[in-house]
């Protein structure tokens, strides 16, 4: 009979947990999210997970592809590069590595949604 080891790796719990966004920055998010909502520019939302990135996803209309994403890089290359907002074609628009510095110093109200 084979010789069977436990190997108990603890640091599986905290790398689960940075897979999505943690309860403040979420909140923040749909608080913005609530804001554009009651103005009429955001009529929908989704989430969507990878092995990169978590993204909090924008739809002004049902479609297939959603007009922003606010996304959460998991394996930044850069220290600036930690939360991002990319358009429906996944280009970056803006870039920080806070996200509420970067929630409030865009101007959602100025950014157009192209159709």
């Amino acid at each position: 009979m084979k010789k069977i080891k436990l190997i108990i790796n603890n640091d599986l719990k905290n790398s689960e947990k940075d897979k999505f966004f943690i309860k403040k920055e979420l909140q923040y998010i749909l608080n913005l999210y609530a804001r554009m909502v009651s103005n009429g520019s955001w009529k929908d939302y989704s989430f969507s997970t990878g092995s990169k990135e978590v993204s909090f996803d924008v739809y002004q209309r049902a479609s297939e592809k959603p007009v922003l994403r606010i996304t959460k890089n998991l394996k930044p290359n850069y220290f600036n590069e930690k939360y991002l907002i990319k358009d429906k074609d996944g280009k970056v628009i803006k870039k920080s590595e806070s996200l509420n510095f970067l929630l409030d110093r865009t101007s959602w109200n100025r950014l157009k949604l192209i159709k």
